[in-house]
């Protein structure tokens, strides 16, 4: 039976996230979401490691479960949304280094199969660097030797290069990045099975690199606040175990897709300029010598900028046999775009939880409910659900850390 799967977040003690993410409130918006695996995030950090080994049981394979003491906010979940969700050890780590001549600023995920695996890189860890002061470390650590520890302290753990594209802290990403994961991770580079692709790209994009045929494009919300669970994340078909989904992420056996952001909606599609609202394809981008027509300033290039630089295909190439993907926008924000007010609006709250409460979580309304179920409950938003699915959208790219805007 298929499941989703979001395996990059992050906990309170990570720079602006939100102070209520905790184990319960990531168990009750997993299910709100119908997210089925949740990464931990931040198992680097000793207080949420230590929050962590209070609150999930773990049921020796590699999976957690959060205590059944701490579960009275299921009271706050609708009976049609609710299920169990499982934990998997995750970490963003930076690594920032010169390699190359350069400066290299690049973020990677680590898995550890259990707290005992996770507690000894800690160990390591805290011999290069401070890892208390945020959830997600900032260490003087060459990628291929944080890969190098993690395979020494679990030959089942797997890291995996975080937000791929991103311009400013990725492998690939035009202010800090490599043109290959070979240029990165060297003789290691066998050990990398997979890559995520960010908010700011989708499959197709990576499609035109062919230097990525074999390896796994997964996507995660990445999600500094519960309510971002799932806005991207994975659909896998395999044993609901750390091996089986590990397994799956590397042999790409039981990995069924992706759920994406419609990638022009990322912070960093476009190149741009925020401080001077220029918002410039890679065309005009590259027209303009890549300064900003308004200042002269040199404008952040974006990842479909860089996606062009590095591609050996053309736009619109099919990978043969990839796994699909659905591109998708929050349920909250087609209310939200219905109404005509702001997300956060009590308007939008209530409408969101009338249609969970009567139809389910929100990542089954948006795939998989039959229209005419969905025009019952709220006809403007089985429109705007049926435009989704069909791609029927309409969106101002994002650019230098600005989402992008969307008409549906």
């Amino acid at each position: 039976m298929s499941f989703i799967a979001d395996l990059h977040i992050h906990s309170s003690h990570s720079i602006a996230t939100s102070r209520d993410i905790s184990p319960e409130t990531l168990y009750k918006w997993a299910q709100l979401k119908g997210v089925t695996v949740l990464g931990t995030g931040d198992f680097t950090h000793p207080s949420w490691i230590s929050e962590l080994k209070e609150k999930l049981e773990p049921l020796g394979n590699g999976l957690f479960i959060l205590r059944k003491r701490f579960r009275g906010i299921d009271s706050e979940v609708p009976d049609r949304c609710k299920g169990e969700v499982y934990f998997i050890l995750s970490s963003e780590i930076s690594c920032i280094y010169k390699k190359g001549g350069k400066v290299r600023k690049v973020h990677n995920l680590v898995y550890m199969p259990g707290f005992e695996e996770a507690e000894k890189l800690n160990m390591e860890l805290r011999k290069i660097g401070n890892i208390k002061s945020d959830g997600r470390p900032i260490l003087g650590l060459d990628s291929k030797e944080l890969l190098k520890i993690a395979l020494d302290v679990s030959q089942d753990s797997i890291l995996i290069p975080a937000h791929a594209w991103t311009p400013h802290f990725s492998v690939f990403g035009s202010g800090s990045g490599f043109n290959s994961l070979e240029e990165c991770f060297e003789e290691l580079t066998p050990h990398i099975h997979a890559i995520e692709t960010g908010l700011s790209s989708d499959p197709p994009m990576n499609w035109r690199v062919s230097s990525l045929d074999h390896i796994t494009l997964i996507s995660n919300s990445d999600a500094h606040s519960p309510q971002k669970i799932g806005r991207e994340a994975n659909i896998f078909d395999t044993e609901l175990s750390y091996k089986g989904i590990m397994g799956g992420i590397k042999s790409r056996k039981g990995f069924l897709g992706t759920v994406e952001f419609f990638p022009e909606e990322g912070k960093y599609h476009y190149d741009g300029h925020r401080a001077c609202k220029m918002r410039l394809s890679p065309e005009d981008a590259k027209k303009n010598k890549g300064f900003c027509p308004a200042c002269g300033k040199k404008v952040t290039v974006g990842v479909m900028h860089r996606v062009e630089e590095l591609s050996d295909r053309p736009e619109g190439f099919r990978f043969t046999g990839a796994p699909p993907y659905h591109s998708l926008i929050s349920l909250k924000g087609l209310i939200s775009y219905s109404m005509g007010v702001g997300e956060a609006s009590r308007k939008v709250e209530a409408e969101y939880m009338k249609i969970l409460k009567t139809i389910g979580p929100e990542l089954e309304v948006l795939m998989d409910i039959p229209v005419k179920e969905l025009e019952s409950v709220n006809p403007s938003i089985s429109l705007a659900v049926s435009n989704i699915r069909e791609g029927r959208v309409r969106i101002e790219p994002g650019y230098d850390g600005e989402y992008g805007k969307v008409m549906i």
